[in-house]
């Protein structure tokens, strides 16, 4: 008896070692977002032990979970494995690199990385508490919410990439939330703002009972008197889903009454449509964007739509238990929106045939019954660090030295509150400033880690700091993407320097980046834009910083004819080259385009015929490549009269995939 309960306590022991062993790694990553997956993948391929801590049960965030047609602003800003991920999604269908997707595409991506370097996530698990030394993250207590138990997490460096910032906060990290007033960093786009975008005509009135303000106020719209412009408040901008849905009728599941549904929700839309008049729902009640495999991205567009103004104030600073209500919450108004929009009779015919022609589509989401689990949490925590991105940052009126990726989008807050101002209803907070995008800017890496004297081991390249109007530029998935695989590679460079993120410095980063620019040692991507250093001009020629859908911060363009462009570069590596020509689109642009490639010592021509429509990259041709060899593209135009456009050259890598 006694021998056998010697032999159970070893086993015990044994098995108690061998969980506190499994449990230390040189990084966690806390969040499977589309930011995590980049920032554990960057880690672990430079040879550290890395796991990702999900408090859920997805994987890829806002970019596997519905957000298809990628917010990009400049797909120069747009570099090492995030390029990478639209690359591969472009190899998927057929092309360069694509931007608009089906969720479940991404998601089998995202999980490709994770299935090479071979990192675990434990799916499920909740931050309990942070332990700290002094200015040193320890440890972190998880809750098995699956398991039902809990235990202690160990890691040299921490790198919170949640939409939230939960480890951030837990760690007593400074952070805010809200918008701040213009006053605080000299903006002038943050704080209260009533503008016409996504707003209510004049003339709809705001009353249960129309011109009876004893009546009280329809559902949806909030009390309380419009502050001064500009002036700061802690409400956020609205979340919604980004829905993915089909009209094809083999693949799809009916949109049902939901459980909870209340048609009364809906008298302020019904108030709205009648002065619309809208002939169709895109755009007045919603943006349809067509994905591929007859599906799309549902995004809010108008002054009622999927966005759930005023119902996230909470969300932030809200325990796991609270925001999974809040997040049922906005599950419900979402269902009830579609529902009602197809099936209550007081909704026109036509906008009701439309809407009972999409359902929820049978390939997507199929473990959260077809319905994205994810949240579109624009804005909720922001870091408050030793350097603050605000919005003179977007604007260039002040760089950052210490760039580690690069932003471009507009300036983008959707709607912070629903109210009344002067007798009619409006919306308020909406903000899109710099539409069509931004010139790339750089984004400091004193933003992504805390201050100085709070946190030495901890770097937070989502909910980073940022101003509220700043942060509505930076947050798109791309970049997040970015500043994810800056956070791996500083946590392993801070490793294999004493562990402290601080004494790292932005050009070990970005050596690092140039040098291996997918982390896993991988031929770079060779991209040449007008704007660089190396290119020799014949003719007639205007720089642009405006045009819509170019690449990088500017285009050259010329209406004569007989005029050429050359690029010239001597990076080609041993490898083989697929080429490529960027043109933006455009009514009326030259469609004849040469295209002469000297390299090796010879010399080839290419004649190409280009459609304008959208704005993509052409191949040219297949470059067999020689390590520090010269080689020039000459772009040429061959039709007179019409305006020529030249903007940039990619050379990929065959081994990334043709």
């Amino acid at each position: 008896m006694k021998l056998r309960y010697w032999v159970l306590l070893l086993v015990f022991l044994s098995s108690a070692c061998s969980q506190k062993e499994d449990t230390q790694y040189d990084i966690c990553v806390y969040g499977a977002t589309s930011a995590g997956v980049m920032a554990a993948y960057s880690a672990k391929m430079k040879g550290k032990t890395v796991i990702i801590i999900e408090p859920g049960y997805h994987l890829g965030g806002l970019t596997s979970g519905g957000l298809g047609q990628t917010d990009i602003g400049n797909k120069y800003a747009i570099t090492g494995l995030s390029r990478d991920f639209y690359q591969k999604i472009g190899n998927h269908y057929g092309r360069l690199e694509q931007w608009t997707f089906e969720p479940h595409v991404a998601k089998g991506i995202f999980q490709s990385y994770l299935d090479k370097a071979g990192i675990e996530v434990k799916f499920g698990h909740e931050i309990i508490k942070v332990q700290k030394s002094g200015k040193r993250i320890t440890s972190i207590e998880l809750n098995d919410t699956k398991a039902g138990s809990k235990f202690d997490l160990t890691a040299k460096v921490f790198i919170d990439c949640s939409y939230e910032g939960d480890l951030m906060a837990k760690a007593g990290v400074s952070y805010t939330i809200g918008r701040e007033s213009n006053e605080t960093y000299g903006e002038n786009f943050n704080g209260v703002q009533l503008m016409d975008k996504h707003q209510f005509m004049d003339g709809i009135d705001p009353y249960n009972i129309k011109g009876d303000p004893k009546s009280g106020l329809l559902w949806g719209i909030a009390s309380g008197k419009l502050a001064e412009r500009g002036s700061g408040d802690n409400k956020l901008q609205a979340y919604n889903f980004r829905l993915c849905l089909t009209d094809s009728v083999e693949n799809m599941l009916p949109i049902t009454r939901p459980v909870g549904y209340d048609s009364t929700r809906f008298e302020l839309l019904l108030r709205y449509i009648e002065k619309k008049q809208a002939k169709e729902l895109n755009w007045a009640h919603m943006h349809i964007q067509p994905m591929p495999g007859r599906k799309t991205d549902i995004n809010n567009s108008g002054p009622f739509s999927t966005d759930y103004i005023g119902a996230n104030y909470k969300y932030p600073d809200a325990t796991y238990a609270e925001r999974k209500e809040i997040i049922k919450d906005h599950k419900l108004y979402t269902e009830s929106l579609l529902y009602f929009l197809g099936n209550d009779p007081r909704v026109p015919e036509h906008l009701r045939k439309e809407m009972k022609s999409w359902g929820y589509p049978k390939d997507e989401f199929v473990d959260f019954g077809n319905f994205t689990p994810q949240l579109y949490v624009r804005e909720a925590r922001r870091m408050v660090s030793d350097y603050v991105m605000t919005e003179k940052h977007c604007v260039g009126e002040e760089t950052a030295e210490d760039g580690i990726g690069l932003a471009a989008y507009t300036m983008d807050s959707h709607n912070c509150q629903r109210m009344v101002v002067d007798g009619m209803v409006k919306n308020e907070g909406d903000v899109q400033e710099g539409l069509g995008g931004l010139p790339p800017y750089p984004i400091s890496y004193r933003s992504i880690i805390p201050k100085k004297a709070e946190c030495d081991n901890l770097i937070v390249p989502v909910c980073l700091s940022a101003s509220h109007i700043a942060f509505g530029s930076i947050r798109m998935e791309p970049v997040f993407m970015v500043l994810g695989q800056s956070a791996g590679v500083a946590a392993s460079l801070a490793i294999e320097n004493g562990g402290n993120v601080h004494e790292v410095t932005a050009s070990q980063i970005q050596e690092d980046l140039k040098l291996d620019p997918t982390s896993d040692g991988r031929v770079g991507i060779i991209t040449m834009d007008n704007d660089d250093e190396g290119i020799a001009m014949q003719g007639n020629w205007s720089r642009d910083t405006k045009y819509s859908g170019r690449y990088g911060k500017s285009i050259m363009r010329t209406k004569v004819a007989n005029t050429s462009f050359t690029f010239i570069s001597n990076s080609l590596q041993d490898s083989k080259y697929d080429a490529y020509i960027y043109f933006p689109s455009g009514v009326g642009l030259s469609e004849k385009v040469g295209v002469r490639i000297k390299t090796q010592g010879k010399e080839d021509y290419h004649q190409l015929y280009i459609n304008n429509k959208d704005a993509d990259w052409v191949f040219i041709t297949q470059l067999e490549g020689e390590q520090e060899k010269d080689f020039s593209f000459s772009i040429e135009n061959l039709e007179n009269q019409k305006e020529f456009v030249v903007d940039a050259i990619i050379l990929k890598p065959q081994e990334n995939g043709h």
